[in-house]
């Protein structure tokens, strides 16, 4: 599932590679420039994705009345040749073209990718079924402007399958979206989602933040890194690292809570690490940060040992594009 939405976040970055690339080559307004964060996260800004997923609403509309990319190429060669001219119009509409092209293929990263469930297996059949699920939605976080995945392992009790399940599943659907904010505590949505469906028990609860991303010339970010990519003075190509956060929560027991005048309904417990690196209130159980980089900056990171970087998994891109991991 992960490397789903890490392929979608590919497709979306090629997407504005074509939308954009003929930025400050032709005159007026369009094609604009690509607006990113460049001091916090390296990523570009929510509002590129909102406009992005509102052109490919309309790609089919653009696609229709553009000419086919052989046409363009024609008249490429025809201007070149015949007027001896660059034919840089014809290139930013080639640009276009390739852009909404991207956009009508689909399986990119939305600003909301909206919960699907995997079905794992059950593990009881009969009067009381007991079924498995990976429940995994995404979204692209307008306050920090970093691709953020969740990964939640859930036992349903209900009746009905809960994909099948016409009453349950919009509102489960619905719940996590409304709860898929950068500022809440994995508990606190493990939690609230436990309360809110008295059959559908979170048993393990992941947050993956894909980023920051760091370039010394692109980027203006401060801290270790910034001085390790300055230091490195790495061709280009080589010039960046990309840092990800897992954040991972835990159910540690179930308690049985009555519910009505006959009723009991099962109540997670989860397991909180007091000792977490940041703090015991952070509502997790554990939580990885990783990062990958090409060989010269991790040189540089491995010499420099800034503090910090210790507990951070490092995996290194080699020159022939073999990836090590070195803890």
């Amino acid at each position: 599932m992960l490397a789903r939405y890490i392929a979608a976040l590919g497709y979306t970055f090629r997407a504005l590679a074509n939308k954009y690339q003929m930025a400050g080559r032709i005159e007026g307004p369009l094609p604009g420039k690509l607006t990113f964060d460049r001091e916090e996260s390296g990523f570009p800004i929510h509002a590129e994705i909102l406009q992005m997923a509102s052109d490919a609403a309309q790609a089919a509309l653009h696609l229709k009345n553009m000419p086919t990319p052989d046409e363009l190429k024609r008249q490429m060669v025809s201007q070149i040749v015949g007027r001896l001219e660059v034919p840089t119009k014809l290139q930013f509409a080639m640009s276009q073209r390739l852009y909404y092209e991207e956009l009508a293929r689909g399986d990119l990263f939305w600003p909301q990718m909206h919960p699907d469930a995997l079905w794992l297996g059950n593990l009881s059949e009969g009067r009381e079924p007991r079924r498995q699920y990976l429940l995994h939605w995404a979204v692209y976080d307008s306050a920090l402007n970093v691709p953020t995945v969740y990964l939640m392992d859930v036992e349903d009790t209900g009746k009905t399958a809960l994909p099948r399940d016409e009453k349950r599943w919009p509102a489960a659907q619905a719940h996590l979206m409304a709860q898929a904010v950068a500022g809440l505590k994995l508990v606190t949505i493990a939690s609230g989602f436990d309360r809110d469906f008295d059959d559908l028990h979170p048993k393990r609860l992941r947050r993956f933040h894909l980023g920051p991303m760091y370039s010394h010339a692109y980027t203006l970010q401060t801290g270790p890194l910034r001085e390790v990519l300055e230091e490195a003075k790495a061709p280009e190509g080589q010039d960046w690292a990309l840092a990800w956060t897992v954040e991972d929560l835990k159910s540690e027991r179930v308690e049985t809570e009555k519910s009505g005048w006959f009723g009991a309904v099962e109540r997670e417990i989860f397991a909180l690490d007091p000792f977490s690196s940041v703090g015991p209130d952070a509502g997790i159980t554990a939580m990885e940060r990783a990062i990958i980089l090409p060989t010269r900056p991790f040189q540089v990171l491995a010499e420099k040992a800034p503090p910090g970087f210790r507990d951070v998994r490092k995996f290194v891109v080699s020159p022939g594009g073999q990836v090590l991991s070195y803890r």
